[in-house]
């Protein structure tokens, strides 16, 4: 066996212990990922277009799931403080406590068990597998927001001051570290 498909079987395995078919804990796999992407992404990208761009489905697809984590408590809907006419897809405090027994929890602590250095290497090179996969297929990849081109920072420490060029609104330093879907690598 190649190295190559060894690291593809071992990748499969660990989906295992979290990918699932039918349900867990009353969510499908879809659901679940909703979730967790709505847990992590930025004001800017918890939109039912974003969702659907990072579940990759159609806004269709998107509602359905957004519709039966709303009918389960775990989201809301709330207006865009950024524009009156879209809405913004929140976690209830019932979707973060739900979030507390997310089955992936258990890879994350074997990923947190990990040498730092290993842990970053993982990263880096998971990082680079996706892009390259996002390439092949045309898809639009999603990534923190701080890696990319379109942030600008500005000022020092506690006058830091950070824009979306894309977006042109201001986003708050904490958010630069979560996930956006209109994401585009520096060079």
């Amino acid at each position: 066996m190649s190295v190559a498909t060894e690291i593809v079987q071992l990748l499969v395995q660990s989906a295992g212990s979290w990918l699932f078919e039918g349900s867990r804990s009353g969510l499908s796999d879809r659901e679940w990922m909703a979730l967790r992407f709505l847990a992590l992404a930025n004001r800017l990208s918890r939109t039912p277009t974003a969702l659907a761009g990072f579940l990759g489905t159609t806004r269709g697809g998107a509602s359905q799931i957004t519709a039966a984590l709303l009918d389960k408590g775990l989201l809301v809907r709330k207006p865009s403080a950024d524009d009156k006419r879209s809405i913004t897809l929140c976690l209830t405090a019932e979707g973060e406590k739900f979030l507390k027994q997310d089955p992936i929890n258990a890879l994350r602590d074997q990923i947190v068990a990990l040498e730092g250095s290993d842990r970053s290497q993982l990263r880096d090179t998971l990082r680079r597998v996706l892009v390259g996969l996002d390439v092949a297929e045309r898809r639009h990849h999603t990534d923190v927001c701080n890696q990319c081109v379109f942030l600008v920072e500005s000022g020092e420490s506690k006058d830091r001051h950070s824009k979306c060029r894309l977006f042109r609104k201001s986003i708050a330093p904490k958010e630069t570290s979560l996930l956006c879907t209109y994401f585009e690598g520096r060079s």
